[in-house]
């Protein structure tokens, strides 16, 4: 997670768009630190499971890939415990009974186990079991998922936990893991049609807050409409037709009953990119793998594919992310397509550090606008919480959270971080949780049972067009 550019000026209220399988209108939590976890969210488990704490999260065991280097030969037990108390069927209950909507499922790519070159890669592998079984309940509930690449082939952005690999040695930014990238955008796409457990999945974000320098990102844009163009392959090969696509899959009768060899010839299919082609080629020997590992052969190779079901929607973070000339992901949409934002004040770069300069910025927020007027929408607000630069009391909490949710919900809605953070004596009791929890935010009364609903509907009215001392406008 980090701190957006700017925050901007409201002038009027639109009415997102919900694509076929999306909410109406979102609500939602992430579920963070369950399939890639990040050590600040939890402490000491990560201490009693054996890792370190350090300022430098690159110089100690911080991260996944840290933790799987120091323990080969037991780290797949100890992460199985992890994603087996971590996220519960009991915290799917409670999200339900809270009217929550939606989840944000952060994912590493090493959740596809193929994918790591295991000569200088190391990450716990046996996650996808535990997705294939949370998904099941999140189905079960009645409430949708978003697959979010949250820490992609290479790590997309220096010095940071969530991308499963603690480094300044970016390397997401190149061919080899684009492709990587692709490969795994093409198995979670048949994953989330024929895989009866993905249910719930309406959409699959691309990347998770890349760099926001847009001269740092080489070939971004590129990625960006393979990215889409994988998926509208994989979901043309099943029949699946994309709204608004001139693009075609031609599936011969002898190949109805087999999706991996219906899958081969849209490899070649000369109406999709080289990189495209590459990417489905790749993904067909790991999806074999995944059906003999999880009973799913008859599935992925003896039985008519062909779906009803809508096509996903692609996902993006929006084009306001970066900056230097960044690519706008508008230009590639092919079928359903939404935008993501991510606004934290605690980090500094949107507001002066007190609670007037706060809710002036944010009850006149016009990000939503802005993206409309470049065609990113709907937009849905990823990442938000109540975590603040300054001491900041229940009072102040209760206008914080209403506020938010108030600017956040005139797009397609909003997705708070994090479900849950640990309480204990290293988080000083609930003192993370307080600002960073959605269940714990319920119990203290800041967050309304119903997520809809405001303390205050009225919160805005003494800040509207106001002025402060902000560090931008």
């Amino acid at each position: 997670m980090r701190n957006i550019l700017a925050g901007l000026v409201l002038s009027s209220t639109l009415v997102a768009r919900a694509w076929a399988g999306q909410p109406a209108h979102i609500y939602g939590v992430n579920l963070g630190s369950w399939l890639v976890l990040e050590p600040w969210m939890l402490p000491q488990e990560w201490l009693d499971m054996g890792g370190q704490s350090c300022a430098d999260c690159s110089t100690c065991i911080a991260s996944e890939s840290a933790f799987a280097k120091a323990y080969p030969d037991t780290v797949d037990t100890t992460f199985a415990q992890h994603w087996d108390t971590w996220f519960t069927e009991s915290n799917v209950d409670t999200l339900k009974a809270a009217g929550i909507n939606t989840v944000r499922v952060p994912l590493g790519y090493w959740i596809v186990e193929a994918l790591v070159d295991r000569s200088h890669e190391s990450y716990p592998r046996g996650g996808l079991k535990y997705l294939r079984r949370g998904l099941s309940w999140l189905k079960d509930a009645g409430i949708h998922a978003i697959l979010d690449h949250h820490a992609l082939p290479g790590v997309q952005v220096p010095g940071q936990m969530f991308t499963g690999n603690c480094t300044t040695d970016v390397q997401f930014y190149t061919s080899y893991n684009y492709h990587r990238a692709l490969v795994w955008t093409a198995v979670m796409t048949t994953l989330s049609h024929l895989d009866p457990n993905f249910g719930s999945v309406f959409a699959i974000e691309a990347i998770n807050e890349p760099i926001m320098n847009a001269a740092l990102t080489p070939n971004y844009g590129t990625f960006q409409k393979n990215f889409v163009q994988t998926m509208r392959a994989v979901e043309l090969t099943l029949g699946i037709p994309v709204p608004s696509s001139s693009l075609s899959v031609s599936i011969s009768a002898s190949l109805s009953n087999n999706f991996t060899a219906a899958l081969s010839a849209t490899s070649s299919a000369t109406a999709f990119t080289a990189e495209v082609q590459a990417a489905l080629a790749d993904a067909i020997p790991i999806l074999q793998e995944i059906g003999a590992e999880y009973d799913m052969q008859t599935i992925f190779e003896a039985s008519s594919f062909k779906k009803s079901r809508s096509s996903l929607v692609a996902n993006f973070m929006d084009v306001n992310w970066q900056y230097n000339n960044p690519s706008n992901p508008a230009d590639v949409a092919i079928g359903p397509q939404a935008y993501d934002n991510h606004l934290y004040y605690s980090f500094g770069g949107v507001a002066d550090a007190n609670p007037t300069a706060y809710m002036i910025s944010i009850c006149n927020l016009t990000r939503i606008q802005s993206d409309a007027a470049v065609g990113n929408s709907p937009l849905w607000f990823g990442e938000w919480g109540l975590p603040t630069q300054f001491n900041a009391t229940d009072a102040f909490l209760y206008q914080w959270a209403d506020a938010q949710k108030l600017a956040y919900s005139k797009g397609a809605g909003w997705i708070f971080w994090n479900f849950k953070t640990e309480i204990s004596t290293l988080t000083n009791g609930n003192a993370l949780a307080r600002q960073w929890s959605y269940l714990e935010g319920l119990e203290l009364g800041f967050l309304t049972q119903d997520p809809a609903a405001l303390h205050d509907p009225n919160v805005c009215v003494p800040y509207l067009n106001g002025t402060s001392n902000s560090t931008s406008s």
